[in-house]
């Protein structure tokens, strides 16, 4: 273990204690116009209900236009009662939230007490600005912070730019590419007070309408049995759902949309009258 003088100690933060000790990783040197083959994880969504938050993450990585791969998980716990989900590259991503998960442990070890949620939440972003060198030759790495803050009794969301500016959301956020029409699908279906069901069918219609409009979200797929990773925070902890749970939520979906299509007449083709008798 290194030692350090009383002037140079990093204290609590694990990212100084990997500076002063020169294992910070070093900045991939690529030009932003080199065809890189980076993985890209793509859209993520946060929503408060009444116990809580709950956090969803498609399947999909993309590497330009290619499926990079179908099973990628982009939903982890930051701690007992948090949890990140990442969008960007997701490389950097996955090696932010590790580092992330050994700075709340390293800072409660050191303080011998928990970094409130707020400042957990100003911890991702200080790693989020730190990873912006990167960001600005492609590799930029955009998370969701959501967690249940014991101190108010009640979920709480985080969202970022590439700059690591931090922004409280009072409902809901999203990030990724399909994040627009996931958040379109979120701002119509929300209502104060959500109940947990409520909140998981919504992130579910969320992800599903993200999928159908952007390629890069990855849908449910039924054959290889691969649904979105989802997760609920409450006071009682960051605790995933069942797989079982969420297939069954998928199917209903699915069954409930194609009722719906049943029941539309079918459109018939309009005829031209221009020239004679209709």
């Amino acid at each position: 273990m290194p030692f350090f003088t009383p002037g140079d100690d990093p204290g609590p933060s694990f990212a100084q204690l990997l500076r002063r000790s020169g294992l910070e990783p070093a900045v991939p040197q690529i030009a932003p116009g080199d065809r890189a083959a980076i993985t890209h994880g793509t859209t993520v969504v946060a929503i408060r209900y009444a116990d809580g938050v709950v956090m969803a993450g498609d399947r999909r990585a993309t590497s330009g236009n290619f499926i990079a791969h179908r099973a990628i998980e982009k939903v982890f716990p930051a701690d007992r009662y948090s949890g990140v989900a990442i969008a960007g590259a997701a490389g950097p991503a996955m090696e932010m939230v590790k580092l992330f998960q050994l700075q709340l442990e390293h800072y409660e070890k050191v303080e011998g007490t928990v970094l409130s949620l707020e400042g957990k939440a100003n911890q991702l972003g200080g790693m989020v600005r730190s990873n912006l060198p990167a960001a600005m030759q492609g590799l930029a790495v955009v998370p969701l912070f959501a967690g249940f803050d014991t101190r108010r009794e009640a979920g709480r969301l985080f969202e970022y730019d590439i700059t690591g500016g931090r922004y409280e959301e009072s409902n809901f956020a999203a990030s990724g590419s399909g994040s627009l029409h996931a958040g379109t699908v979120v701002k119509l279906g929300f209502r104060e007070g959500l109940t947990r069901a409520d909140a998981l069918d919504l992130s579910i219609s969320a992800l599903f309408e993200a999928a159908d409009e952007d390629s890069a979200t990855g849908g449910p797929d039924l054959v290889r049995g691969i649904y979105p990773i989802i997760a609920t925070i409450t006071a009682a902890g960051f605790e995933r759902v069942d797989e079982l749970e969420i297939s069954q939520r998928f199917r209903g979906l699915l069954d409930a949309m194609a009722e719906r299509e049943a029941a539309t007449p079918p459109r018939l083709p309009e005829t031209s009258t221009e020239g004679g008798e209709a």
